[in-house]
């Protein structure tokens, strides 16, 4: 895994809009929080949402990002312009609805790949449902499948990965958890598919950040790694390390033993409470940096190799709690 590739959540840069632009009447711009994005130290890419920010020829957006000092790291869809995609992207009982996401995400995988990036995140958040009695669910997952295989054979040549969550917009996801997306892409069987693993979405759907990250790299591939944390009821979206320090290390510690090669993606949001954007994206940068160096002192200790082979809980603590805190220092007393 590659230390160097950091990419951020650009709506981030929305937040505290009258300590950036004074003079602003509604919403900056693409290109304005992408500039604001450019002031922050260590950042290398970005991640466009596909309608919302590609206003413009993709090439001529990379080329002007380019000109900030950024790439762009992928594109995600979001299924908003249509409000009938409320009931639905992929799996909208219309097939008119259902064949309009399909085409706008192809339109999508078009975009991304003029920009001369390869990566497509599918959060299919719409696809879902919310009351008993509402869907005949073997209908619903096989409209999924259906959708899912066809905007991955679109172009081979582009990853596509999909991002689960448990519920959010609709009371329940199709796909909430990595079993269920594992199950997806064994379906469809396209080997451009992977998935992204978002460390607040792992949390909430009662997973092991760093397990489930192991199974994905067993069954499929990892095409995405989203960090921040949260309190495993919703989707908090707060600073890296925050709450679940030590599960955070251990899912650093996964990914690398599993060669991800991908960028580090921070989705906070600290326009939720008017945080500094740039300097809350400095911290989790340096976070991160310094949670890989505590994984470098990890590989290096063949006591943690020995005390997990034996799972000895209380060894592997120790040896955790010391490489993060340094050594015990004993005084007199």
């Amino acid at each position: 895994m590659t230390n160097s590739r950091f990419a951020t959540r650009l709506n981030s840069f929305a937040s505290r809009p009258q300590a950036e632009w004074p003079d602003l009447t509604g919403k900056p711009s693409m290109l304005q929080m992408a500039a604001r994005a450019a002031k922050v130290d260590g950042l290398t890419d970005l991640d466009l949402n596909f309608p919302d920010h590609v206003s413009e020829k993709p090439a001529e957006i990379a080329r002007k990002l380019g000109d900030f000092g950024l790439s762009i790291n992928g594109f995600a869809m979001r299924y908003y312009s249509n409000p009938a995609f409320k009931l639905g992207a992929f799996t909208n009982p219309d097939p008119a609805v259902r064949r309009e996401a399909i085409d706008l995400t192809k339109a999508g995988i078009d975009a991304v790949r003029a920009a001369g990036a390869s990566l497509m995140t599918l959060w299919l958040g719409q696809d879902g449902f919310d009351y008993a009695f509402q869907t005949d669910y073997a209908t619903l997952w096989q409209h999924e499948i259906d959708g899912v295989r066809e905007v991955a054979a679109h172009d081979p040549g582009c990853q596509i990965s999909l991002e689960y969550k448990p519920n959010e917009p609709r009371s329940y996801s199709l796909m909430p958890d990595a079993a269920t997306t594992l199950l997806a892409i064994r379906e469809v069987g396209l080997p451009n598919l992977g998935v992204t693993l978002d460390f607040a979405h792992v949390l909430y759907a009662d997973e092991q950040p760093a397990f489930a990250a192991a199974l994905i790299a067993r069954h499929s591939k990892l095409l995405g790694v989203h960090l921040n944390d949260g309190y495993a009821k919703r989707d908090d979206g707060l600073m890296v390390g925050a709450v679940h320090t030590l599960q955070t290390i251990e899912l650093l510690r996964q990914i690398r033993r599993d060669g991800y090669a991908g960028a580090i993606y921070f989705d906070t949001f600290p326009d939720m409470t008017g945080l500094d954007p740039v300097r809350e994206c400095e911290v989790n940068i340096a976070t991160v940096k310094r949670l890989l160096r505590v994984v470098d002192r990890l590989e290096k200790d063949n006591r943690l190799s020995a005390a997990m082979d034996s799972q000895d809980a209380v060894t592997s603590q120790a040896i955790v709690q010391e490489a993060m805190l340094g050594p015990e220092t004993r005084g007199r007393g």
